[in-house]
């Protein structure tokens, strides 16, 4: 026996002293055939892989063409105006090319996109998803199929969406099955040998529907059977070798105090209907800044456009002086610093048109010129890069002054902001969620009653009380049920009380903080907007001010160059003064329409800080359709509504969340079906341009002795490559902004002339509208767009 534990033991140790030997030291497996350079995976394993996803590319961007350059001229215009920008833009969004927030300018949208994620842009998706959006803790029951609640106080980000909340309240149905017998021996002393063993089979099966109450309560009706069958003797006989027991109940768990009443069970309802309503104040605020970022972009390819055509002017008045200076050098009335002047100054215009038309990093240049800008406008509007056509502006801007009441504006912004909406929906949102922080404060007095009806028999069938009653053979467990002679009933009362309530008041105190920051944060978002409102308006009067005081200074360099021109041509003035009020000439057109733009910018901006942007421009934001039976139950819940009285619930119901729809301008009401707005709410605007620019100036005509001369000139391969040099029409400026003033034609101007404009400008037009005669309000759907407007009629591969 000695001997036995001695070899165990020996063994047990030497296992041990094996385990410790090998079990904190690592080992590798050995494999026939092994490389040791580990070839497959330095080749393979360590390469960088791509994903699986067979996704098909945009036509826009597969076949899209070279892009247009200096030396790249194969394009055809294509005249569109503000409000057909505009159309396309929002036809052609699945996403929404531009950024959050109430920022003037927004820069490098595209760099932005293709490094960031889908969920920091915003698309026609975005309020079907918050809709769609689920919680992930699933409805479950208990053991008897009873509806288990969630406890505690919810917050706004823990729901999800209207339906997801409402499922709370759906029936569950639940039921199982199980099968056990039981077979042993039994330590009994000896009166009967069957007495000595149990053998018994036993069967049970529930179906229960259990639904939570809009009250805080759980109701569940619930069915068992159960079947138990008892081969071997018992010490207290059987009357039957088997029985069926057939049980009913219906059970009601109700709170008497903590979460009972429905003021707080339809709370996260509440919450989450504000959640997509918040998405929906997100998603207008979006498509608002598209059309912002949009007229921007045009506004900037217009001003573009000017640029190419001023710098066409000053390089072609150059030109002309050049050809002068030649021609006075070869006669000897001049010398050659005259004449290296007027060929750099050529040059140096020259330069300058050529940034104009394709953009340029250097100080002083616009860095993107009309190809970059009509690029930029494209990336909004849906379009390719390029597609061989160059799109050119054909809606003019205002010269109107457009003043806007300030109180009134304060007004609009305030209501109309769907940034400050959201923010007042998030104060909804702390003030209910104070309230079921406060409700938990509360014990949790349960209250539970179970009502059962009850019936055994030696067969389960059929529920004929005719039949043998039990305890007699041949009994129905189904007619003892129905005959109701046997019924249960049992009240329980459950008392649930934390100690000092600490978690529970930590609750109500970070609720009521909440609530504090949310309300404190709405009253410095309007502080700011209305702060953002004030410069913009500021802006609006000083940019009509640097519009009138730039259209005088173009009229005075446009008298300036035809008088110093003329005293040149007499020899009284020498050509570096002609030169350089040619400049001064060309850099006034420019701010002109410089002004002009950032002008018509400026108006824009204040419409979109009031949120009367949308309404302006005849859109609308609409939901898509939803499904059939969503309209059936609409429409039996408003024929409920109006069959009924008026009943006051006090507490049991929430307070008021929303006030109606939102209401803009009354002009746009039958547009975009927002009801009609008090007078003070419409802004005041002065169509009749008020700039006043004195007396017409007298108009200096080229000198027909001048036109003899570059008549006669030779070509000079210094100038122009060679060819003959054409003057263009002396321009007389904008003597007065309501008469139209003629783009001056430029003839032989290279890589410029092919974009220049010949329609009047400057012509005095009323605030810009997006009304279109005869058609209805483009309405903006929150669903995918299967086809792309503004594409052209041929695709570029086949062109």
């Amino acid at each position: 026996m000695n001997r036995s534990l001695f070899q165990i033991a020996a063994k047990v140790q030497l296992v041990l002293a094996v385990l410790l030997a090998t079990g904190c030291t690592p080992t590798q497996p050995f494999f026939i055939g092994e490389t040791p350079e580990l070839k497959h995976y330095l080749d393979t394993a360590t390469a960088i892989e791509y994903p699986d996803v067979d996704t098909q590319s945009l036509p826009e961007t597969t076949q899209s063409l070279p892009p247009l350059t200096v030396s790249n001229h194969d394009y055809e215009f294509w005249d569109l105006s503000l409000e057909e920008c505009v159309s396309m833009a929002l036809q052609n969004a699945r996403y929404l090319i531009t950024t959050g927030g109430t920022s003037e300018t927004r820069q490098n949208i595209a760099a932005q996109f293709v490094s960031g994620s889908p969920n920091q842009f915003g698309s026609v998706f975005d309020v079907a998803l918050q809709q769609t959006t689920t919680q992930t803790i699933p409805l479950t029951v208990d053991g008897a199929g009873n509806r288990l609640l969630p406890r505690g106080a919810v917050r706004a980000n823990q729901v999800g969406g209207v339906e997801d909340a409402l499922a709370e309240f759906d029936a569950v149905v639940s039921g199982f099955l199980d099968f056990s017998n039981t077979d042993r021996p039994q330590n009994v002393q000896v009166v009967n040998p069957e007495t000595q063993f149990v053998r018994n089979y036993n069967t049970n099966q529930q179906l229960a529907i259990s639904k939570r109450m809009t009250t805080g309560g759980v109701a569940t009706i619930r069915q068992q059977l159960q079947y138990s069958r008892n081969e071997t003797g018992n010490i207290v006989p059987r009357a039957a070798l088997s029985d069926y027991t057939a049980i009913l109940e219906v059970q009601v768990q109700h709170p008497l105090m903590r979460n009972r009443g429905t003021y707080v069970n339809r709370i996260p309802v509440m919450l989450a209907s504000m959640n997509e309503d918040i998405s929906i104040a997100t998603f207008e605020a979006q498509v608002r800044n598209l059309v912002r970022d949009v007229e921007v972009a045009y506004w900037d390819l217009y001003l573009a456009y000017r640029a190419v055509s001023a710098a066409a002017i000053a390089r072609d008045s150059a030109q002309v002086t050049a050809e002068f200076t030649k021609l006075n050098f070869e006669r000897g009335t001049g010398n050659i610093q005259e004449k290296s002047q007027a060929v750099a100054q050529y040059y140096n215009l020259q330069r300058r048109l050529t940034a104009a038309l394709n953009g340029s990093n250097l100080p002083g240049n616009d860095p993107f010129g009309v190809y970059g800008r009509e690029r930029i406008l494209r990336e909004k509007m849906g379009q390719p890069a390029t597609d061989g056509r160059l799109i050119r502006p054909s809606t003019e801007p205002t010269l109107a002054r457009v003043d806007f009441d300030w109180n009134q504006s304060v007004a609009q912004a305030l209501y109309l902001s769907p940034e400050l909406r959201s923010r007042k929906y998030e104060i909804k949102q702390a003030e209910l969620e104070l309230a079921l922080a406060k409700n938990q404060l509360l014990p949790e007095v349960n209250l539970s009653v179970l009502y059962r009806w009850v019936g055994l028999g030696d067969t389960l069938g059929p529920p004929d009380r005719s039949l043998n009653r039990f305890p007699a053979g041949g009994s129905s467990a189904l007619a003892e049920l129905t005959s109701g002679d046997y019924q249960e009933a049992v009240a329980r009362l459950e008392l649930t009380v934390p100690n000092g309530l600490r978690r529970e008041l930590l609750r109500v105190s970070n609720a009521q903080k909440t609530l504090r920051r949310e309300a404190y944060f709405l009253q410095d978002a309007e502080r700011m907007l209305v702060s953002q409102l004030s410069d913009a308006v500021g802006k609006t009067a000083s940019h009509f001010a640097q519009l009138q005081d730039a259209a005088n200074e173009w009229m005075a360099t446009e008298q300036e160059g035809d008088a110093r021109l003329f005293e040149y041509r007499k020899g009284t003035t020498p050509v570096n003064e002609v030169l350089q009020s040619q400049q001064r000439r060309a850099d006034a057109q420019l701010a002109y329409y410089q002004a002009l733009v950032e002008y018509n910018k400026s108006i824009n901006y204040v419409d979109y800080l009031r949120g009367t942007l949308l309404a302006s421009s005849n859109i609308q934001v609409e939901e898509g359709p939803w499904n059939t039976k969503a309209y059936c139950d609409a429409l039996e819940r408003a024929r409920e509504r109006s069959a009924g009285f008026e009943y006051q619930y006090g507490v049991t119901r929430p307070g008021v969340v929303r006030r109606g729809p939102l209401q803009a301008d009354p002009s746009m009401a039958s547009s975009i079906g927002l009801g009609s707005t008090p007078d003070h709410m419409v802004p005041e605007v002065d169509e009749v341009p008020l700039i006043e620019m004195g007396e017409p100036k007298e108009v200096f005509l080229p000198n027909p002795e001048m036109e003899e001369m570059r008549s006669m000139a030779a070509p000079d391969p210094n100038v122009n490559g060679g060819g003959p040099l054409m003057a263009p029409p002396v321009s007389n400026g904008p003597a007065n902004l309501n008469a139209p003033v003629q783009n001056p034609a430029v003839q032989d101007a290279p890589a410029a002339s092919s974009i220049l404009d010949s329609r009047p400008i400057g012509s005095a037009i009323a605030p810009m509208s997006y009304e279109t005669s005869g058609q209805a309000p483009m309405p903006v759907s929150r669903k995918q767009l299967p086809q792309r407007v503004g594409t052209p009629p041929q695709t570029p591969a086949t062109r």
